[in-house]
């Protein structure tokens, strides 16, 4: 007869997304990871009480959670009420939802997060008068001289216009490096585990990853090398700033979002997978080729295997999964874990 702990054992042999992980320092007790979900309601950019009770009912012990996107200084902002990590009154406001999530046991990376030239038409033009924006929009890898700005393909959610943005200047790219460095200094101080670095979604990191975009003639633009310049250089001054063990990168080379796609996305992802490997870096946290907008599940001959091949360290997909999907991955050595959103949204108890 079965013992409780032979009948546990067994179960979580059949569930693959349950059986424990050790993502570097952090001991995982199983492989489902909540997805960064926007929610837009952190108002004048403060995470409010409410995100302490929406957090934590997504907590298991041992489980890892990541945040909303959430900007690194008042230049890199595109939605209204989206949480920001750059100043000191964000930080004390994170504090408590921080500290609810290690309650229950919870690992909790923050996200960091750069819009570039997708900033919204209006909404935070006051703060694009500041140090980089100088009103002139947002900024990105390159100038799109449109009226209409750049729109985000077939999203709904992302229909308005965009401010005509402006290309960042070589000298200007220091400066937004610190921003990410400082943003990840902030969240280790608010009580975060660690940051994941956006580089997805057609937002700073991916315009210059990605050549319908980075149309650069100097340092930045280019060869595969020179376009992800700037996000390596993102990942190093993180990694100097808390440590390699607490910094964790997502990608979407495949995707089409915010008008922002590459003609080689697969060796877009193998190279930036490779290069990652030298930074030592936590985790890489890839979305599915079938994304190829938020709104899209398509059929697609391309697939993340070389991606998982060739990065050394924790390997994480997001896009679409559900249950049986996520089982499947984990049991093929697909990936070590698995992102979920909608499940998590429709129940907060999904694990």
């Amino acid at each position: 007869m079965e013992s409780a702990k032979e009948k546990q054992d067994n179960a979580m042999e059949r569930i693959p997304l349950m059986n424990p992980y050790k993502m570097g320092k952090f001991q995982l007790s199983h492989r489902v990871v909540l997805a960064p979900l926007g929610r837009l309601r952190s108002y004048d950019y403060l995470p409010q009480p409410h995100a302490i009770l929406y957090y934590s009912q997504r907590t298991t012990d041992g489980g890892f959670l990541i945040s909303e996107a959430t900007a690194i200084s008042e230049t890199s902002l595109r939605y209204p009420r989206t949480p920001g990590i750059w100043t000191k009154e964000q930080v004390e406001a994170w504090k408590p939802i921080v500290k609810a999530v290690h309650e229950k046991g919870g690992i909790f990376f923050c996200q960091l997060w750069h819009v570039g030239r997708v900033s919204s038409n209006g909404i935070h033009y006051y703060f694009l008068l500041s140090t980089h924006g100088n009103g002139k929009g947002g900024l990105s890898a390159k100038w799109t001289s449109s009226n209409k700005g750049v729109r985000a393909g077939n999203a709904r959610a992302e229909s308005g216009d965009c401010m005509p943005p402006r290309r960042l200047s070589v000298d200007e790219i220091p400066q937004v490096i610190n921003d990410y460095r400082l943003a990840a200094r902030n969240a280790i101080e608010a009580g975060f585990d660690g940051v994941e670095i956006h580089g997805a979604h057609g937002y700073l990191i991916d315009q210059f990853m990605k050549d319908q975009v980075n149309d650069r003639t100097d340092e930045y633009g280019g060869s595969i090398e020179k376009r992800c310049r700037f996000a390596l250089e993102v990942v190093e001054a993180v990694v100097k700033e808390i440590g390699a063990d607490r910094v964790g990168m997502r990608l979407s080379p495949f995707a089409d979002y915010m008008d922002s796609a590459d003609s080689n996305p697969n060796s877009l992802g193998l190279y930036i997978a490779e290069s990652l490997n030298k930074h030592e870096v936590a985790y890489l946290h890839v979305v599915e080729p079938r994304m190829i907008t938020i709104e899209d599940n398509s059929k697609t001959p391309y697939s993340l295997l070389p991606m998982r091949q060739a990065f050394k360290r924790s390997f994480t997909v997001a896009g679409a999964y559900n249950r049986d999907e996520g089982n499947k991955a984990i049991d093929e050595n697909r990936t070590d874990l698995v992102a979920f959103g909608r499940l998590f949204l429709a129940n907060p108890e999904t694990v």
